[in-house]
């Protein structure tokens, strides 16, 4: 038999050249043609996630219009809060009052709680009040309330000087210093969002008289 050196040039590249289809074809057969059958499924994974992806691109901006819209609302509940809060608890409310009554320059003499109304959304918390102060500052007292976040809704307003005090409806009388002018009784209520829990209202308190110079 004759050896591959002996053969012709021509035979050789023929035969050089048989083995290279031959191994191609085994090649293709055990291995490049499973990676082609990968690579197709690989494909058609990634259109499919591409359709998903463009059927999602809506949502997307969607997403971010509600995200805004969560922080909006967010904030409105926090104002709301302020000026309906969910917390019924009569000392802050008179607290509040105070620190207007002070500023304003008159005396907070008296509170006395009544029955409380729950209405569909809300409770409506009823406190009366006595004060006395000058006159100019009663004024000031009432209009600082009205510019509280807090809803505080003032009524029954009665008004006399401190010579005929109980022309207001006060219950009591107290040594009133020389700037004072006026006393006033009336009835503040206050609002409670209505999904708290209720505290009792405070009972009638009565604020120590402060001695004015």
């Amino acid at each position: 038999m004759a050896k591959f050196t002996d053969l012709p040039l021509k035979q050789q590249l023929g035969i050089v050249a048989l083995l290279a289809v031959l191994a191609t074809a085994g090649l293709y057969y055990t291995v490049y043609k499973s990676m082609i059958a990968q690579n197709k499924t690989n494909l058609d994974l990634v259109e499919r996630k591409r359709a998903e992806n463009a059927q999602l691109e809506p949502f997307v901006s969607k997403k971010t219009e509600m995200q805004s819209t969560i922080v909006v609302l967010k904030a409105q509940l926090d104002t709301l809060n302020h000026i309906v809060p969910s917390e019924k608890e009569a000392s802050q409310f008179m607290e509040m009052l105070q620190a207007e009554a002070g500023t304003a320059g008159i005396e907070i003499r008296r509170y006395t709680s009544r029955p409380t109304a729950t209405k569909e959304f809300f409770t409506e918390v009823p406190f009366e009040m006595e004060l006395d102060g000058p006159y100019y500052g009663v004024l000031r007292f009432f209009q600082r309330v009205a510019n509280l976040e807090r809803i505080i809704n003032i009524s029954g307003l009665r008004m006399a000087s401190v010579e005929k005090p109980k022309d207001s409806g006060v219950k009591k009388t107290y040594q009133y210093a020389p700037q004072e002018s006026v006393v006033v009784g009336c009835l503040a209520t206050t609002y409670f969002s209505k999904d708290a829990t209720t505290e009792p209202p405070a009972p009638a308190s009565k604020k120590p008289v402060k001695k004015k110079s």
